[in-house]
């Protein structure tokens, strides 16, 4: 009489997919952000310039990049000054942030 095949045999589908879920669960894939609010002000200044861009977590469900020069932003964007609450300060300016000009470039209003 043949024995009845168990869900859970050495070789079955579940068996592995069970194993690589569990192998995810406990292997970080990638390091969190880090956390301005947790950060001193020139802490956060300093992971910047060690890492030219950053992107750091602002608040519970938030997140900014953050770059040390236009040298980081697109060519159509301009860097400019970037302020946030770090542990220490209620206006730390971390760096810059990448944003497009209010009036595109080579448009009349725009002097380059």
């Amino acid at each position: 009489m043949e024995r009845p095949m168990h869900i859970a045999t050495a070789r079955s589908p579940f068996r592995i997919f069970a194993a690589a879920l569990a192998f995810l669960a406990l292997t970080p894939l990638a390091q969190a952000r880090p956390d301005l609010r947790q950060m001193s002000c020139k802490e956060a200044q300093q992971t910047l310039i060690r890492n030219g861009a950053v992107v750091f977590t602002t608040g519970r469900n938030t997140y900014d990049r953050f770059v040390t020069s236009r040298a980081y932003c697109d060519s159509w964007e301009d860097a400019v000054p970037a302020y946030q609450q770090t542990r220490d300060s209620a206006q730390c300016q971390v760096g810059f942030q990448c944003k497009e000009p209010l009036f595109g470039r080579g448009n009349r209003f725009f002097d380059d």
